[in-house]
């Protein structure tokens, strides 16, 4: 795949037992040996810096959008086939300039406010990987950032964290269904008369394969680099977790283990009552308004709680209520392990 950034880890993962869910303090614990190497120039991945936005999409119902709800204005879908070549889209929500970014070795979807210390910052892709993830750089200062994590690893920033905004990801037929008003980020390549069609120059196809394989980081992309070594059992390297962080914890919920617990699961991170909902492949965490959710029959995105049903996607209830969406990062096991350790599992 020539587009994707990225370098392999020098290290295989290591394993120490889950933590349990729901007790006890979860330091967050940030491996000291991160290895960051040059993959492709700077900026061969180019980002988005222009968005444009329009209702149609030239995808597929069953395509995964980012969505970013913009208080008093139709929400937005950043869809992930077109992420996919770009990796970043520098925007604006109303006043705020925001970060819209995708690591697709890592499987990192995460949506920053692109503000530090009032200053306004744009990003691009650096060429780089950090442990395998996608390393951007701000065009301001230069400094380096690794995207899973917001947190800047080099340059005059360094020691700076992005913060994380609520922005969940759903199918594009979902979000069509959610927001009738809402509108979807164009395509950058093939609007030209003779320009192959989105479809083709968008493909998912070498994307798809790397999420079935077993292999992963940029080996398991591009068979390049050291074939890392994933030696836990109980999770795969490329399971769906949901990454929270707050007051200095940080809890990845993997999909299976909420699915398994009846598809939500309450906890505490940092203080702060959550609740973790798990749909078809999806994860979404709110703010615990300590209501005892219970799934409704066989359906698979409602739960009942408090006299009343509640769409898990949304966080809207039946009766007009909507539970607040906490800021979280979705992103494969192996990635949340190498930023927060082996122990930083909901589970």
């Amino acid at each position: 795949m020539d587009n994707n950034p990225p370098t392999p880890c020098s290290r295989g993962s290591s394993v120490a037992p889950a933590h349990g869910g729901g007790t006890g303090i979860r330091p967050r614990v940030v491996p000291p040996d991160v290895t960051v190497r040059d993959v492709l120039p700077r900026d061969a991945i180019p980002s988005i810096d222009d968005p444009t936005f329009a209702r149609s999409y030239f995808g597929d119902p069953g395509d995964e959008v980012i969505v970013v709800e913009p208080g008093g204005a139709p929400a937005r879908a950043y869809p992930v086939r077109v992420l996919s070549y770009h990796e970043i889209v520098n925007d604006r929500v109303g006043d705020r300039p925001v970060a819209v970014t995708w690591c697709p070795i890592c499987g990192s979807a995460v949506v920053y406010d692109a503000q530090v210390d009032e200053r306004e910052l744009t990003f691009g892709v650096s060429g780089k990987l950090a442990d395998d993830a996608l390393v951007m750089y701000d065009r301001e200062t230069g400094s380096e950032w690794k995207q899973p994590t917001g947190e800047a690893i080099a340059g005059d920033l360094e020691g700076s964290t992005l913060e994380v905004l609520p922005a969940p990801l759903v199918t594009w037929e979902r979000f069509e269904s959610d927001h009738p008003d809402g509108v979807v980020l164009q395509p950058v390549r093939g609007s030209g008369e003779d320009d192959p069609s989105p479809r083709e120059i968008y493909d998912m196809a070498p994307y798809e394969r790397y999420e079935a394989g077993e292999a992963f980081g940029l080996y398991g992309m591009r068979g390049e680099g050291e074939r890392r070594s994933w030696d836990r059992t109980d999770l795969d390297a490329k399971t769906v977790v949901l990454g929270i962080e707050g007051d200095g914890e940080a809890v990845g919920y993997p999909l299976p283990r909420v699915g398994a617990a009846g598809g939500v699961v309450t906890d505490a991170v940092g203080g702060r009552d959550v609740v973790v909902f798990a749909d078809d492949g999806r994860l979404h965490a709110f703010e615990d308004p300590g209501l005892a959710f219970e799934r409704v029959g066989d359906a698979e995105d409602a739960f009942r709680a408090d006299g009343t049903t509640w769409d898990l996607t949304t966080g809207e209830s039946a009766d007009g209520r909507r539970l607040e969406r906490i800021p979280a990062v979705r992103l494969y096991a192996f990635a949340w392990q190498d930023a927060h350790g082996s122990d930083a599992f909901y589970g």
